[in-house]
């Protein structure tokens, strides 16, 4: 789940992820640009009619959807102490991560909904990675937990 994203290829670049692992990629409004914006398309190329993409007014709104209702909720954040490979994930988890510059806001990451906050580990000094390689990472990482169901 993307919060409020900025940069339309990150997200046409996780339209192709969603694509290729089978999850949905949900969307938090207000987003950045416009679904049909160019780049966004250029970015998520052919992928657009493969994966499974919903958009939420708001993360409430998000987290009561029949889909989400019940799952834990994971929000990536570089101030975290936990790395999301101390997780066991189940196939229903959320993934939330926050818009680009900023990352996710207090509020979100005090949310009653939210599970634990994690991070993805890197050198000292660095400040985060790009939004679409950051969902990449934890998106197979969960995956592989479950050995790769429907891949080939």
């Amino acid at each position: 789940m993307f919060l409020e994203p900025r940069i339309p290829p990150n997200t046409g670049n996780a339209i192709r992820l969603a694509a290729a692992t089978g999850v949905t990629l949900h969307l938090v409004e207000p987003l950045g640009f416009d679904l049909s914006e160019p780049q966004l398309r250029r970015a998520g190329l052919d992928y657009h009619d493969l994966a499974t993409v919903e958009v939420h007014a708001d993360l409430d709104a998000a987290l009561a959807s029949p889909a989400l209702a019940g799952s834990r909720v994971f929000a990536f954040t570089a101030h975290a102490t936990r790395w999301h490979t101390d997780v066991e994930f189940e196939p229903d988890d959320v993934l939330l991560f926050g818009p680009e510059p900023t990352g996710l806001p207090p509020e979100v990451l005090d949310h009653e909904r939210v599970t634990d906050r994690l991070r993805i580990p890197m050198v000292p000094g660095r400040r985060s990675l790009n939004l679409a390689n950051s969902a990449a990472v934890v998106t197979y990482e969960a995956w592989r937990q479950h050995g790769f169901p429907g891949a080939q």
